[in-house]
Parts: structure tokens; sequence; C-alpha cells
């Protein structure tokens, strides 16, 4: 008999051994092209921005004239500054203006943005109307104030003539120079930030309004207990912004009374009345020469800003937690 032949039992197959996978990639190695899409910004903010700053303080440190070689200083030019009475006299010029335009600037802009509220027809073009000065140009603005204000030929002083009153010497005149400027201010801000405050009131839901009326409350009510405290955010965020702008003014004072003294242009008007800190900052810097000691001045103008923006944003904060 033929022999079969012998039947092979199949093998298992060989495990497949995967080849071992590339590390993932994690952090910046993944991410790197999203990082160099935006490094434009990170480049532009550290030529002009973070370097100036570093210099700026590195520079209050030194006398130097902008020309010749820098002589260290150290402390000096900072224990000058805490004794300069005309700094403080800056500081004082610029805590009035501020206070001058800040508030009424805020209670228009909160009763405009109220009106465009609860307006109907026209909203957009009331809303184009009221945020037309905050893009024209401030060199503008200030030189149409100037004849506004103009001691023999303003706008203002024939309307006092009309109604039998005395003219005002408002550019020369410490009371009247504060009181043009912060009305400059307000009038190029009331309508910025009535928008912002239109956009906060557009976030608060109408059914509370709706309960409130059912409820019987009139609309004095109807504020102070629902539109204003709902509103604390927005006013926080523009009392905050209006500190830090309205304590930077520069160009509104520098342009307005640069025509009233036969001083520097920086100089504020007669007696300086008009001389915000940051007007004095550039009379140091630019017509003294002084750059070290116009750092120094920067640096406190920084400290100012921040004490009056935490102050600020406390009170507003105390405020909301008491009620």
């Amino acid at each position: 008999m033929a022999t079969l032949p012998a039947v092979k039992t199949p093998q298992p197959p060989a495990p497949v051994v995967a080849a071992p996978s590339a590390r993932p990639r994690t952090g910046f190695r993944k991410y790197w092209h999203l990082y160099a899409a935006i490094s434009p910004f990170y480049l532009l903010f550290l030529c002009f921005g973070l370097i100036p700053v570093g210099f700026s303080l590195y520079l209050s440190f030194h006398r130097w004239d902008g020309l010749g070689p820098m002589e260290s200083a150290g402390l000096s030019q900072y224990t000058y500054l805490l004794s300069d009475s005309d700094f403080w006299s800056s500081i004082g010029n610029t805590i009035v203006i501020w206070a001058l335009a800040t508030f009424p600037m805020i209670f228009l802009a909160m009763i405009t943005a109220v009106m465009l509220n609860s307006a109907v027809r026209f909203k957009n073009v009331y809303r184009f109307a009221f945020f037309l000065p905050n893009v024209t140009s401030v060199v503008a603005v200030a030189i149409i104030f100037g004849s506004v204000f103009s001691t023999n030929f303003g706008l203002i002083n024939a309307l006092l003539q009309a109604v039998g009153l005395d003219q005002v010497a408002w550019l020369n005149t410490p009371w009247g120079i504060k009181v043009a400027v912060a009305t400059l201010m307000t009038w190029q801000w009331t309508g910025y930030n009535a928008i912002i405050f239109l956009a906060g009131l557009q976030t608060i839901p109408s059914d509370l309004y709706e309960a409130a009326r059912i409820d019987g409350a009139g609309p004095v009510q109807t504020f102070f207990r629902i539109t204003l405290p709902l509103l604390r955010p927005t006013l926080l965020f523009v009392l905050v912004v209006s500190t830090v702008t309205g304590l930077q003014s520069f160009s509104e004072p520098q342009v307005l009374l640069q025509n009233t003294s036969n001083d520097s242009t920086f100089s504020g008007g007669p007696d300086h009345a008009g001389r915000t800190m940051v007007l004095y900052f550039f009379q140091q810097t630019f017509d003294n020469n002084d750059f070290g000691y116009g750092a120094a001045v920067a640096w406190g103008i920084f400290l100012v800003v921040v004490l009056f923006s935490i102050i600020n944003w406390r009170l507003v904060q105390r405020r909301g937690e008491e009620q």
C-alpha cells in the first residue's frame, strides 16, 4: 500500500512586531506654526514696547542730554522728583482736570446710552453721531475749542454777553484753563463711553424691566434698582479706562494752550495751570534735554496712574459688595 503523506499541522502566524512609533510632539514642537503666525506681534512688542520700557528704567538712574555720555545718578533723580514742586503741581492740575472731565462724562455717557437703548428709529445714526467726536483729530478739535473759548470772539463769551454776564478769560485764568480742557475731553469721550454703556445695557434681560413695570416701579427706581447694579462691571471698565486716559492727557492742553504763553509749548498756559504730568514730562525731556530726569518723571506718572486705577477699582468693588 502506498503511504499517505503526513499532514502538517498549521502553525500560528508569528506576531507582528510594530515598529517603534515616533515620539508624540508636545508643547512648542506641536504648535510651532501657530507661534510663528503670531510672532510678528511679539517681535514688534519687543522692539517698540518692552525694550524701550526697560531702557527708560535704566535711563532714569542716569544723567543724559541725548548726545553725550551717560553719567550714573543712582537714586538722586527719584529723590529730587519727590521734592520737585513743579511735578507735584502738574499732578494737581492733572487730577483736577481729570475729575472735571471724567465724572460729568460718565454721567452724560450713561444717560445717552439709556436714551439710545430706548430709541426705536435711527439707532445706527445716533450711534455714529455720538461716536464721531472720538475718531476726530484731537488737534482739529482743540483748535475749534480754542475758538469757542476765545476771550474776545469765543462762542461761550458771546452767550454770556447775550444773557447780560461779563466775559471770562477762559484760556488766561487757572480755573478757566482747567474747565476748557475738561470740557474738550468730556465732549471727545462721552460718545465713546456711551457706546460701551449701550453694549452693557443690551446684556440686561428685558424680563427684569417687564417685571419691575408690573410691580409699579417707575423709570427712576428701575434705573437705580436694576440698570445701575447690573451695569457695575461696565462702569468699572469705563472708570478705569477713563482714569488711565485722563491722567495721561497731553494733546488736548498742549494744542489748546500753545498760543497762550510766551514760554514753552509744553508750559500749560499762564501760571502753568494746564500743565499736566505728561506735559511736564515733555518739558523736562525735550525742552531741557534732561532725558534721565524725564525718564524718572515718566515712571512717576506710571505709579500715579496705577495708584488711581486701583483706588477707583476698589471703590466700585466695595460699593458693589455693600449693595
